[in-house]
């Protein structure tokens, strides 16, 4: 009979198996003993609202990676969103409105509407990756390219400000306000709704047992009655509305958008997935786990920049985390085998 393992025993589990947790854990813990105004309100606040953003990104990226796909779109496609977000919650007296004919719009009217076409998107990546066969790299590679272009020319290559005032004081609330601390953000609470929404998906519905069935074994899952092309298309769709979701609150957190926002967020995502125990191999992952490596990877910016390390080296550096991620999680695939 299988025991059932202890949440302390799990935990020491997965720590053990995600080396790299553990050590930007520990660099974040030690830098925030010596620098001073890394623990924080604010940098903690900042932090929250951009793993926020990014864990949303990284939600729709995994279910892709489960099935052993992928999704370069993501970024491009929270940048379309993000765009299309600016453009309609114009104030109508903004000299620069990019639609100077289209009324005011309804913040919320805008969010389904973005979320619409993000859904849209993920779709066809769905069908042209389910129905056409065309693997997951070179598919979202090339409609990455398409919306990049689509987001030129919706925008002009010009950017996108302006916003009515409602949009920008919804965007900018936080809540339990307690002493000193000025409150959770609004990203945050979105943040945990996702989260819990996803784990309820991945954990128990049908949706998710599929899911981890394609990415264990595709061919024993079609055996098994599962409809993999009908799955694969749901994936990419819902990615494509959680890409719409995070592109509709980069926009109001950057105060702006234009034609290059979101570019290398799939990277990012990616990265978050991988280290939080997300497997190259398919089959593999919990929201808990993209949760803290997303957390992780953004609080190795944060501690770069609290350093003082040339931005120009960042780049370099989570390129290594990355890579090292993804060997790690490959020797520990060779080892199973």
């Amino acid at each position: 009979m299988k025991t059932k393992e202890s949440i302390p025993h799990k935990i020491l589990a997965y720590l053990k198996g995600n080396p790299i947790v553990v050590i930007l854990a520990v660099v974040s813990i030690a830098v925030g003993f010596t620098v001073d105004n890394f623990f924080s309100f604010r940098n903690f606040n900042n932090l929250a609202s951009n793993t926020s953003v990014r864990f949303l990104i990284a939600l729709g990226v995994s279910g892709c990676l489960i099935t052993k796909g992928t999704d370069l779109s993501a970024g491009r496609q929270a940048g379309l969103a993000a765009c299309i977000t600016a453009a309609l919650i114009q104030r109508a007296d903004y000299a620069g409105k990019l639609f100077p004919n289209v009324p005011e719009m309804n913040m919320w009217v805008v969010l389904a509407i973005v979320l619409v076409i993000g859904a849209v998107i993920g779709c066809i990546n769905g069908l042209i990756i389910s129905v056409l066969n065309v693997p997951p790299f070179i598919a979202t590679l090339g409609t990455q390219t398409i919306i990049y272009g689509i987001a030129l020319v919706f925008t002009d290559a010009q950017p996108l400000g302006g916003y009515q005032k409602v949009f920008t004081e919804t965007m900018s609330k936080k809540f339990l306000a307690i002493g000193g601390y000025e409150g959770i953000p609004i990203y945050l609470i979105f943040a945990v709704i996702f989260g819990l929404v996803f784990w309820f998906l991945y954990n128990k519905t049908t949706y998710g047992k599929y899911m981890y069935a394609i990415g264990g074994n595709e061919n024993a899952a079609e055996v098994s009655g599962v409809n993999t092309r009908k799955s694969k298309i749901l994936i990419y769709t819902l990615a494509g509305f959680m890409y719409a979701f995070a592109g509709f609150l980069l926009a109001a957190k950057s105060g702006g958008a234009n034609s290059g926002l979101g570019q290398g967020y799939e990277l990012e995502a990616i990265a978050g997935c991988t280290i939080g125990g997300v497997s190259t191999t398919g089959g593999i992952g919990t929201v808990g786990g993209i949760l803290i490596g997303v957390l992780v990877f953004e609080l190795l910016k944060v501690v770069l920049q609290f350093l003082g390390v040339n931005p120009y080296y960042n780049n370099i550096v989570q390129g290594l985390v990355i890579v090292v991620a993804v060997a790690v999680d490959i020797r520990k695939y060779v080892k199973k085998k």
